[in-house]
């Protein structure tokens, strides 16, 4: 992370500095993914850390909510009814995702996981600012308060911790102070969003500023993507910050009253507008008469299966195969990413969820009314890392990633990018693909230099096949090791190459032709099929069928 430090540390008063075993409160409203995983990662790099939550959750009468619709009919006019029409709609139809498999990256930051540390301790309160909150809170003691979506906090609470609170504020302060993350910094055209650290005072967003980083607009950037990159990030930031007031006292920046502007919520219609005007800027790729007719029959043949075709058809297992995770480039090799997010919670709600190994290691497949899909990525670009991997883990995603390992900490290009013209894309390091294979993600190979094994000679593609196992072996310290062949298509492998593959100790073989894994599996010959960014929501789901 670039993240660019308000003022330098002293460690010279020695009265400002904390001891290891310093004492955190946490002001919030929703003890939601984001604000757990910002405890959780600080609590793992800090040391003795003592934990008190304050989770501000206010009693929803009738009456407030009534007055709530009203407001919103006000501000929002006639879009109001259908908006709440359609999310109604959806909560319904998309019901409960199941439980993540055992496999499931992701685990550490459930709110089980979060309960059950000894050092943490969760207070829920109807008001944060209640006398008997503001006793719970001197009682603790704290030394340092985090404002973490919380509510806007009263000076008789930020003032309690011995260090005074902190305020994690996705937006580039003081230009772009309220809310919502990206959302303004996009309609205002500008070319990046930023993430801020700052003291909280009596003004929103205006306390000095302690540490400020951001993250480029890409070309077909949205919204809801950009703030998936200021979560990682924001959590980023938190913990050095945090870890820098406990050390000693910061040079803060104050903020300039006049400088700045203050944002709200934006209201339906500027929510269209801008919706509108990024959708202008992707790629038309065919008539909408052709795109909304492929959307029905695939909607319809979904709900099909869910009623009676999944009695009547095959059983199957479908994996999907992504290669690149990025806002920069559309084409077959690429999906947006919240494109890619809304995809992995479409397989958490509607999908039963399986990690490579279990496909592998299925004889016979059972039938089943949730579809049984895998995910799995190949090559090793450094967006897998940065867009993919966060997405994953919070939506508990088993995936396998099939890397060529002459590419990794390399400044190479595959083959099919020189061929493409592109520009040189980043590719994963090896400390990637450690903390990856760490939080439980497969990692495999895709030979060293992305060759056509069969068009290569027999030596060129032993010699690949070994380098690539034991670069993997040696760096992950992985035994087990499935391999995904380049290109993937049906000529790209024959039975003679195959034995060598078997010779050279993998567990599995995964190609890229297409079609779904019926009935029964074979590890030697396990079909995928491709996603891109011109799958809609119902085609993605449809192609999760595998008919």
């Amino acid at each position: 992370m670039n993240a660019v430090s308000a003022g330098s540390v002293g460690d010279s008063d020695a009265a400002d500095v904390a001891p290891v075993g310093a004492r955190l409160v946490v002001f919030c409203a929703d003890l939601n993914y984001t604000v757990r995983r910002n405890i959780i990662d600080l609590d793992d790099v800090r040391p003795n850390l003592e934990w008190l939550i304050m989770v501000h959750v206010p009693p929803r009468s009738t009456a407030r909510l009534l007055a709530n619709q009203r407001i919103n009919l006000r501000k929002h006019g006639w879009r109001w009814l259908p908006y709440q029409s359609r999310d109604v709609l959806a909560r319904l139809a998309s019901g409960k995702a199941p439980p993540a498999g055992a496999q499931a990256p992701g685990g550490e930051y459930e709110m089980q996981a979060l309960r059950s540390r000894a050092n943490v301790r969760i207070c829920t309160t109807a008001d944060i600012h209640a006398t008997a909150s503001l006793d719970e809170v001197r009682r603790f003691a704290p030394d340092l308060g985090l404002s973490l979506a919380a509510p806007i906090l009263k000076a008789a609470l930020f003032a309690l911790p011995r260090l005074g609170t902190i305020n994690l504020h996705k937006g580039k302060l003081p230009e772009f102070r309220g809310m919502p993350p990206a959302f303004w910094e996009l309609w205002t055209d500008k070319s990046s969003v930023g993430c801020s650290v700052h003291r909280v005072n009596e003004k929103l967003d205006q306390g000095e500023l302690l540490a400020q980083t951001s993250v480029p607009r890409e070309r077909f950037s949205t919204p809801r993507g950009l703030q998936l990159r200021l979560d990682e990030l924001g959590s980023e930031l938190v913990c050095e910050v945090t870890q820098q007031l406990l050390r000693g006292q910061p040079k803060p920046i104050a903020q300039s009253a006049e400088a700045g502007k203050t944002y709200r919520k934006p209201t339906l219609k500027q929510q269209r507008e801008l919706a509108d005007r990024l959708g202008r800027l992707q790629p038309k790729t065919e008539p909408a008469w052709k795109r909304w007719t492929k959307e029905g029959l695939a909607r319809v043949l979904f709900a099909w299966h869910g009623l009676i075709g999944w009695r009547l058809a095959a059983p199957r297992i479908t994996v999907l195969l992504y290669h690149r995770v990025c806002d920069d480039v559309r084409d077959n090799l690429s999906v947006g990413v919240e494109q890619f997010e809304r995809q992995m919670l479409l397989l958490r709600r509607h999908c039963t969820l399986l990690s490579i190994d279990e496909v592998a290691s299925t004889e016979r497949i059972v039938r089943s009314r949730r579809p049984l899909v895998a995910v799995s990525f190949d090559d090793g670009y450094r967006d897998n890392f940065l867009n993919a991997v966060p997405v994953l883990r919070r939506h508990r995603v088993p995936c396998a990633f099939y890397v060529s390992t002459g590419m990794v900490d390399a400044q190479g290009q595959f083959p099919h990018d020189v061929r493409r013209g592109n520009p040189l894309i980043p590719v994963m390091s090896w400390d990637d693909l450690r903390l990856m294979h760490r939080w439980g993600f497969q990692i495999g190979s895709h030979t060293v230099s992305h060759i056509d094994c069969v068009a290569e000679s027999e030596p060129v593609v032993v010699r690949e096949l070994a380098q690539s196992r034991d670069a993997l072996r040696a760096q992950l310290d992985i035994e087990k090791l499935a391999f995904a062949y380049p290109y993937g298509g049906r000529h790209q492998m024959n039975a003679q190459r195959l034995t060598l593959v078997r010779q050279a100790g993998y567990s599995a073989c995964l190609a890229a032709y297409g079609g779904s894994n019926l009935t029964k599996v074979d590890r030697w010959d396990i079909r995928r099929r491709g996603i891109h960014w011109e799958f809609s929501d119902a085609c993605f789901l449809q192609e999760c069928l595998g008919y």
